[in-house]
């Protein structure tokens, strides 16, 4: 399976699971793609769900994050012990932990598709796992 007949697979798997979905057309253009999948990852609730999609997400994930490259922690200095300052797209640094001015519930954005941080947020955790 090449990467983009992987994301057709996921999306149209996400899809299928919430029949609200029902009538949202797939993007023929793999950016349009890229932000669907991204939005169903977004609000999709936890829940179990098969091997088969667990195993073409991380294939799908590891090539998109070798595609970008990644900067990792031991690269930076930091500015006082455990503590570094990193400007730059936050879904190619790997490191423990990212804070995020989250909103006042601290429980982050549940608009698909929205650019804001609280949304790249747990696309990087996906794709690191």
């Amino acid at each position: 399976m090449n990467q983009t007949e992987r994301r057709k697979y996921l999306i149209n798997r996400l899809l299928s699971e919430q029949p609200r979905y029902s009538d949202i057309e797939i993007p023929d253009d793999a950016t349009g793609q890229r932000r669907l999948l991204r939005s169903l990852f977004n609000v999709r609730m936890p829940e179990e769900i098969g091997e088969d999609f667990l195993q073409v997400q991380d294939e799908y994930l590891a090539e998109a994050t070798s595609e970008k490259g990644v900067t990792d922690l031991s690269e930076l200095e930091p500015v006082e012990e455990g503590v570094y300052i990193w400007q730059g797209d936050i879904t190619t640094l790997r490191c423990d932990a990212i804070v995020n001015a989250a909103n006042s519930g601290m429980t982050g954005c549940y608009v698909p598709c929205h650019g804001c941080i609280d949304n790249a947020i747990p696309y990087q955790i996906t794709q690191a796992s």
